[in-house]
């Protein structure tokens, strides 16, 4: 035995001794070519059902993120569809780590006029005359399929996990029917009407649109003209004394002059006739006289003052035509700008149409669906467009008829079609409506019931709800879910019939058609429309039974509108979920989050939602808005392509959505910097517990105070995470997580312990202390990480030690991560005086070093006085070793307020003093420990091991022992 103990020490080599880090988990996280690898493992081993499944069987309660349905024009996703799935995953992963049951179901958005016209673009046609309904609907629901197979792929690439096999489309024949029924319940309960009123109408796109589908365009050049309109008879006996009174109105819209049929004062404002040179009298509001008379460059004499009542009932004569116009009285008149005397067109605007339906003044609207004038208007105006041509024609009739008085350039906010990007009419138009007043009331109270987040987004949706009209349902379009309206052929007036009977029978058969293989609603254009009426359908009015079938198709917003009914209600995993959250852009307050809201409250006198999250919009990162002109558009696959998905969902946690956001390549390799410090900071950690038994662990009160505190830190970081994912502020996490690695971790407490980690004995406390506390730090880690970063969790999870057991094949299956209160003895007291006298020390060593006094701060001594009785209890709590580690030096010595700092035979090299303690660094004690590098008076204490250290013969002697 003595020979091969003689033998063993021969062949030592006090580098083997050390305890070297180990892992085979690879420095570089090579998102482009790791991460489909780990997304292939998840989708063939059901990682996501799998998670699920345990959430059912210890079920904390459920939680679910709806989906709001992306929409298929288009293969590729951009940046900000990127942004919102992210988010949708963050908020999903972590509600499922927590222990809820959180489904996620992905959706899709198929029909609409994008989609009808891009299908219409490839066949080199924007006609549906040159075009079969059924053709363009079979090319349609090719194209959304083809579109849906590559964005899915896109969204999976994120890192996204859901019931991707049963996502939901609105093209799906159950979808249809579900919609068709819910539309049943509300014309049942009187909501939905059919009538004659001024609609948003785009003459490119040649349809109807609904509030959500305009955008306004700031600084839209109009020309602004005032016109006369000569009285022809007053209601005001005063009045008639002025033989050449003219009524002065003012528009930005010259091409509305020839659906003018009345001109609105308000009753209460003051007007006066005056008297030019140039025009003679005239009649305006008096509050707008002075802005009135710079127009004209000319200072009017006021003869005659009266109210805007007076005036009622006054007969004017249209400039264009021979045709009378009345004065009448309305609320909606304003001293804001013009005349106070406001040009009515019925036909054109929404309080010209009720106040116009309140008279009596009927509808005119010159206009066809392209936007040209048509013969109504007059032979000069017939076929010219009314945005250009016809606003131009206009001007020139009304100087011809000597009833231009001013004309100049005007910049205002002017609404546009948000699809072909072009300036909208109003028009009156036979529509199908909502009757939104009906319930609106309640709609309003179910807002504020609501969680919105962020808060403003209450105030957004309140509103928009409260000023808004009748919801236009109608499109004059075939890709769609039909309106199952039709016409008595004999009946002349009120002919439509639209009403449950005919609604259900309809369903029926497009659920039947959809069982059978066929697209579904392809049925109203494929069948009879006998087949499409229950049998013996007659009109209730005149008996007939000889139908006409709507054309119109449903609004796409009543299509997404509908999925709480449609998809939600539909299935039973879903349906008895009472935490439902929407998380969609800013835009959606008027789009999907509304329509919702009001289908829901239609039917079920509730909000769909408990939740709303509401993010802001991406921008380049100079703050500018995206755009192929300019090159700044990032595309979220060449970012993945280059970086790696989870750069892309780090940015996501990175940013405040709650307003717009910024992105680029700057950001992006910062980003990438972020991450590494990461990934550095989980590989440290497993090559450091490769030898790690969590059998043989030491306890908690025998660990070091410096573990007792990094613990601290860890419960107080679980706290602010946790706070941080419940409020939904994820940005926050990522500062968290990003300096608790690299500042906490990598920057103190690594620093701090990698002596005791390599150089202690394998099995000492001193080195197991500190692999109990990395494992804790590595169990926090992984969990913490999935949400936003669910590859490199993976990847971690992957590369731990074989010798630790997992419970699991993904951390994403994992429980969130447990308090432990235990680890919360050390205060914010201690962390104040640890870091303030560790940042002396700190620069204490930096000025020695930067003197060339030292090299490493294992050459260095420090003498620290501490002059306040808390920071000299709190460090006398520390044993010498402990010291030493802290401050990374080979020698520390403490004292006290009462002893005076005097040279005692050593050189300075350096000393700072901050007034709570002076630190002095000289040279360390002994000579340098081969093996730990340390400077120590005791080497050569040993008569086996003469040149290290006594603590390193101790780790050394316990190698022996191993090998033995």
């Amino acid at each position: 035995m003595v020979d091969q103990k003689k033998q063993i020490k021969e062949l030592i080599d006090y580098k083997s001794t050390l305890n070297l880090p180990s892992t085979n988990f690879p420095m570089k996280g090579d998102g482009p070519k790791r991460e489909p690898e780990i997304q292939k493992f998840w989708f063939e081993n059901n990682i996501y059902e799998k998670a699920l499944e345990k959430r059912k069987v210890k079920n904390k309660g459920s939680f679910l993120l709806h989906d709001g349905p992306p929409y298929l024009s288009s293969p590729d996703i951009h940046i900000g569809t990127a942004l919102n799935k992210i988010l949708k995953d963050i908020v999903v992963k972590y509600k499922t780590l927590q222990g809820y049951y959180s489904p996620y179901l992905p959706g899709f958005d198929c029909h609409g006029l994008p989609i009808e016209s891009a299908v219409l673009k490839d066949k080199k046609s924007n006609s549906l005359k040159e075009i079969s309904p059924l053709e363009i609907r079979k090319q349609c629901t090719e194209f959304v399929i083809k579109n849906k197979k590559f964005q899915e792929e896109k969204f999976k690439r994120l890192g996204i996990l859901g019931d991707w096999d049963n996502a939901y489309m609105t093209i799906h024949p159950k979808f249809e029917a579900k919609q068709l029924k819910l539309f049943s319940q509300m014309v049942e309960k009187g909501y939905i009407y059919r009538g004659l009123k001024p609609v948003y109408w785009c003459s490119t796109c040649q349809t109807a649109l609904a509030e959500a589908e305009v955008e306004y365009v700031e600084n839209y050049k109009s020309p602004s003209i005032y016109v006369s309109f000569e009285v022809v008879k007053s209601s005001c006996p005063r009045l008639e004394k002025y033989k050449d009174l003219k009524v002065i109105i003012w528009t930005t819209t010259p091409w509305t002059i020839p659906g003018n049929l009345a001109i609105a004062v308000n009753e209460s404002f003051e007007y006066v006739v005056v008297y030019s040179k140039k025009f003679g009298h005239m009649l305006i509001a008096s509050g707008l006289l002075s802005e009135f008379n710079k127009k004209i460059s000319e200072e009017t004499t006021v003869l005659e003052k009266l109210k805007g009542k007076e005036l009622e009932k006054s007969i004017c004569q249209h400039p264009l035509y021979a045709k009378e116009i009345p004065v009448i009285l309305g609320e909606h008149v304003t001293l804001e700008t013009g005349t106070g005397c406001v040009h009515t067109a019925p036909g054109h605007g929404f309080e010209d149409f009720a106040i116009g339906f309140k008279y009596g003044l009927g509808i005119l609207s010159p206009v066809d669906s392209k936007g040209l004038f048509t013969e109504e208007a007059c032979n000069d105006l017939k076929g010219l467009y009314v945005h250009k041509a016809g606003n131009q024609k206009v001007i020139e009739l009304l100087l011809q008829k000597n009833a231009l008085i001013s004309q100049e350039e005007y910049f205002h906010s002017y609404p546009h079609c948000w699809r072909s990007k072009t300036p909208i009419i109003f028009r009156a138009t036979k529509q199908w409506f909502c009757s939104v007043e009906k319930f609106k009331d309640k709609a309003l109270k179910e807002i504020d019931k609501v969680q919105w987040i962020p808060p403003v987004g209450r105030n957004r949706i309140y509103s928009m709800v409260e000023s808004r009209t009748d919801w236009c349902i109608s499109r004059q379009r075939v890709w769609g879910v039909p309106i199952p309206a039709v016409y008595c052929n004999t009946c002349k007036e009120n002919n439509e019939h639209l009403n449950k009977q005919i609604i259900e029978h309809v369903a029926k058969i497009v659920e039947e058609n959809g069982k059978n293989g066929e697209r579904g609603t392809n049925a109203w254009w494929e069948l009879d429309i006998k087949e499409l009426l229950p049998p013996t359908y007659k009109c209730d009015k005149c008996g007939n039974d000889s139908f006409t079938k709507e054309t119109d198709t449903m609004d796409v917003w009543f299509d997404s509108g509908s999925t709480h009914f449609a998809v939600i209600d539909e299935r039973k995993e879903l349906k008895d979920i009472k935490d439902v959250m929407y998380l969609e852009g800013s835009d959606q307050h008027r789009g999907w989050f509304q329509s919702s809201l009001l289908t829901s409250v239609a039917i079920k006198e509730k909000a769909p939602y408990k939740y709303v999250l509401t993010h802001g919009f991406v921008l380049d990162e100079n703050g500018r808005k995206m755009s192929k002109s300019l090159g700044n558009v990032i595309d979220p696959q060449k970012v993945i392509n280059e970086y790696g998905a989870d750069i892309l969902r780090l940015w996501v946690s990175s940013t405040d959505y709650s307003s717009d956001m910024r992105i680029g390549q700057t950001m992006l390799k910062q980003l990438a910097e972020v991450y590494r410090n990461i990934r550095n900071t989980a590989r440290f950690i497993l090559s450091n517990l490769y030898d790690f038994d969590n059998k043989n662990i030491v306890q908690y009160e025998e660990l070091w105070f410096i573990d007792k505190f990094i613990l601290s830190s860890l419960e107080e970081l679980k706290k602010s995470i946790n706070s941080c994912f419940n409020d939904y502020q994820f940005y926050k996490y990522y500062q968290l997580i990003q300096n608790f690695c690299t500042t906490d971790l990598s920057s103190f407490y690594f620093d701090i312990v990698k002596d005791r980690l390599y150089t202690a004995g394998k099995n000492s406390k001193s080195r197991k202390s500190v692999q109990f506390v990395l494992n804790e730090i590595l169990n926090f880690l992984v969990r913490v990480l999935c949400p936003v970063l669910p590859h490199l969790a993976q990847d971690i999870w992957d590369y731990l030690p074989a010798n630790f057991s997992k419970s699991t094949e993904s951390p994403i299956c994992l429980e969130w991560i447990e308090s432990n209160p235990k680890f919360e003895s050390e205060s914010k007291t201690s962390e104040k005086i640890l870091t303030d006298v560790r940042a002396i020390v700190n620069k204490a060593l930096e000025i020695a070093r930067a003197e060339k006094k030292i090299g490493k701060s294992l050459e260095a001594k420090v003498h620290i006085y501490l002059k306040k009785d808390d920071y000299y209890a709190f460090f006398r709590a520390f044993n010498k070793t402990e010291l030493e580690a802290l401050f990374i030096v080979s020698q520390a010595e403490i004292y006290n307020k009462d002893k005076t700092y005097k040279q005692d035979g050593f050189e300075e090299y350096s000393s700072v003093d901050d007034g709570s303690c002076l630190v002095v660094v000289t040279g360390a004690d002994g000579s340098k420990c081969p093996r730990c590098w340390k400077y120590s008076t005791d080497i050569g204490s040993d008569a086996d091991y003469k040149d290290i250290c006594i603590l390193c013969v101790q780790a050394v002697n316990e190698y022996k022992a191993l090998l033995l």
